[in-house]
């Protein structure tokens, strides 16, 4: 068997292959379930920043309730936590609990997308037990007035508060839609970010022709989505300090070795483990193992082997992969006319 052992944010992995944040995540069972099938991490679902927020907003409103209340009342005071939000207990707990009931690191996840003091709920995901951060920025710019610097500048912000709050590694999950991927990923690699997760898959509304309105549905990842966060990973490899994880369009153990090949360090997966249940993980450390074995290649020389060679400009590189396909394209399908 091919030594799988992999670093990611610093955590020496037991292989490359992690379930990313997801509904198989959502009990210490079902975290426990995909430890047991092999994984070399597990990425807890997300802890949102309006949850933070509405348990900080009732508990001021309680306080504000019974401000004027009479000395002689306070026997009926209802007491308030000390702990700033107490509505993020049961994600903490649950936390506290995974990551004792596992021998892989658990990674605890926020998702947020404005600065402000729901960042700094990361100390108690550290001090449960968290072995890293991966902060989700879900931020879609729907105000045209902000410009493309603004929209950079409030990532780099939060990624800074976070940094602040805890001691653990910290990783960054984007996605695609910036006018330069490649120099915002370098700011957050200056900025602190010990890995950057390639990439989010923003939710798209769905109009419904019948009902005449607008719909909103989850919908798993294909492989074809792949292509995209494995273009930039084969950029940035070797270009930034982060680690590189890749997340969306994993389905096969192909798919984890393409990713691989790029130059990602880790190979995220959800939409797979929930098609096909957990277990669906054991295959793909499988696949990756036979394929290295077959090739009597190690995981570590394998890793970038197709990502874009550091002496070339990422750019004419890029392009010349795009003109050599158009031309292939009008080859193959202008001779079916």
């Amino acid at each position: 068997m091919t030594d799988l052992t992999t670093n990611y944010l610093g955590l020496t992995l037991r292989n490359p292959v992690v379930a990313s944040a997801g509904p198989l995540s959502q009990t210490v069972d079902g975290v426990k379930a995909l430890a047991d099938c092999g994984v070399g991490a597990v990425v807890m679902f997300s802890l949102f920043e309006e949850q933070i927020r509405r348990e900080a907003e009732r508990q001021a409103a309680l306080e504000e309730m019974h401000e004027e209340s009479y000395a002689e009342a306070l026997s009926y005071f209802p007491s308030v936590p000390t702990r700033e939000f107490d509505g993020t207990d049961p994600y903490v707990r649950l936390v506290e609990s995974a990551a004792k009931a596992i021998d892989v690191p658990l990674i605890a996840s926020l998702n947020g997308s404005t600065l402000g003091g729901w960042t700094r709920t990361a100390r108690r995901l550290q001090d449960a037990g968290a072995a890293a951060i991966e902060l989700n920025i879900y931020f879609v710019a729907g105000d045209l007035s902000m410009t493309g610097a603004e929209v950079e500048q409030r990532h780099v912000d939060i990624l800074s508060a976070v940094r602040e709050s805890v001691d653990i590694p910290i990783a960054v999950k984007l996605s695609p839609y910036f006018s330069s991927v490649g120099n915002l990923c370098h700011q957050l690699d200056e900025a602190g970010a010990d890995g950057l997760v390639l990439f989010n898959r923003f939710l798209q509304p769905e109009i419904d022709i019948d009902r005449v309105q607008v719909t909103s549905a989850v919908s798993l990842s294909s492989p074809v989505e792949a292509r995209l966060p494995r273009t930039w990973i084969a950029v940035l490899h070797g270009k930034v300090k982060a680690s590189l994880a890749a997340t969306t369009g994993v389905e096969t153990a192909d798919d984890v070795i393409k990713y691989v090949l790029a130059g990602a360090d880790v190979v995220m997966t959800t939409s797979s483990l929930v098609r096909h249940g957990a277990g669906h993980a054991t295959g793909l450390i499988t696949g990756l193992d036979r394929w290295l074995t077959a090739r009597e290649i190690s995981l570590d020389k394998a890793r970038g082997l197709l990502a874009v060679p550091e002496d070339a400009p990422a750019d004419a590189y890029e392009r010349a992969g795009y003109v050599s396909a158009l031309e292939k394209a009008k080859s193959t399908y202008g001779s079916l006319r």
